[in-house]
């Protein structure tokens, strides 16, 4: 099993690779400057609240979690009917907590994406639908209210205590499932200097960024102050109307920069590998050493006819250890993405061993990029 999962990683590995490969290695991209820059001011506001999940299949809180029970009872005592929590026993309900993003400017009306989290001891939130639940922000005032049956994006089901699972039963997705109901009660700022944010901090985007207001706008109107914030005065025609100066400049092109950067995800085996990746001079050998032990369980009883003697149950163990050939390869100096994917898929490499060559390759100092690892 172990063995056909690292196939699939590595053949998934060397799909997504190559076709970053395919593409020709290019320092800069080009794209709009909305997508480069955000408008420096207040952030989304951060919703939260409690709510219950109902209609599962025997698949929510058991006993264990007594708020959810406490929580039903509430509910029901609501709406006329009276029920001691502690005579209650139900098997589809799940306590969750329920999140979201509030815009800046966003207005009542709006619908709003919400996240629903178990928080009890449900096992599956499958086919489940939540309740009215008021969503707070950090002051304690209710922005949005969220029901709606969720979506986990999965399925899972057993028997007899064997169980199967895809992707993450107890975290669901209401898709606009919150309706605002106030406003965060935040406009456009009324000034004659905006600063704008660079999504990625960088000098040499944010001057590309100045240079591309500045020819649209004329000479003068945006300068850099700092490797993440491009400053723009704000032109007279455009002192009351700022939207307007916002959409006009989003759609303008910028050719960005991106670093040298190479994510891993040592939990999933997943690596990214950007194409602005360079390696000097090195060579690399990979070799691979394989422990397996394996238990056969032999029994050894005495004969028909025999008086004496006992039937007993005698291990036999094999251990067996291959150590897998080491191949040297040789990285010219500036080796570009397509050296590397093709000098490691001559290697045979999986994705645990690459993670563990790049990681070599940075310590010998022969990498040239950054490791991100999350």
């Amino acid at each position: 099993m172990t063995s056909l999962l690292s196939l699939r990683h590595s053949r998934t590995l060397t799909a997504v690779v190559l076709l970053l490969a395919a593409q020709p290695a290019a320092a800069d991209t080009t794209a709009r400057l909305k997508d480069v820059v955000a408008l420096q001011g207040p952030e989304a506001v951060p919703l939260m609240g409690y709510g219950l999940v109902v209609g599962l299949n025997k698949t929510g809180d058991r006993r264990q979690t007594i708020f959810s029970t406490q929580s039903l009872a509430n509910m029901l005592q609501q709406l006329g009917l009276s029920v001691q929590p502690n005579q209650v026993k139900v098997e589809n309900i799940a306590a969750v907590m329920v999140t979201a993003d509030l815009p800046v400017f966003a207005r009542a009306g709006v619908k709003l994406d919400v996240t629903a989290s178990s928080i009890g001891d449900a096992r599956s939130l499958q086919g489940g639908t939540l309740l009215a639940t008021a969503l707070r922000g950090p002051n304690g005032q209710v922005y949005a209210l969220a029901q709606g049956p969720l979506s986990i994006g999965g399925f899972g089901g057993g028997a007899g205590g064997n169980s199967v699972a895809v992707n993450h039963l107890t975290v669901g997705r209401v898709p606009n499932g919150a309706l605002v109901q106030q406003a965060t009660g935040l406009t456009m700022p009324a000034t004659e200097t905006l600063a704008l944010s660079m999504r990625e901090p960088d000098f040499a985007t944010a001057s590309r960024v100045a240079a591309a207001i500045n020819a649209d706008l004329g000479d003068g109107a945006a300068k850099v102050l700092d490797p993440g914030t491009v400053a723009l005065n704000v032109p007279a025609q455009y002192k009351g109307a700022l939207p307007d100066l916002m959409a006009r400049l989003e759609a303008l092109s910028v050719t960005s920069d991106t670093p040298a950067r190479v994510v891993i995800n040592e939990r999933s085996g997943t690596i990214v590998v950007g194409a602005n990746v360079r390696i000097a001079a090195a060579a690399v050998a990979h070799g691979n050493l394989s422990v397996r032990i394996s238990t056969r369980f032999e029994v050894s009883q005495p004969s028909a006819l025999s008086r004496t003697g006992d039937t007993v149950v005698v291990p036999n163990q094999q251990v067996d250890v291959r150590e897998g050939t080491a191949r040297l390869v040789a990285l010219e100096e500036g080796a570009t993405l397509d050296a590397v994917v093709r000098a490691l898929n001559t290697l045979g490499a999986t994705p645990r061993d690459i993670i563990a060559i790049m990681q070599a390759l940075k310590a010998a100092g022969a990498l040239h990029a950054e490791i991100v690892i999350i």
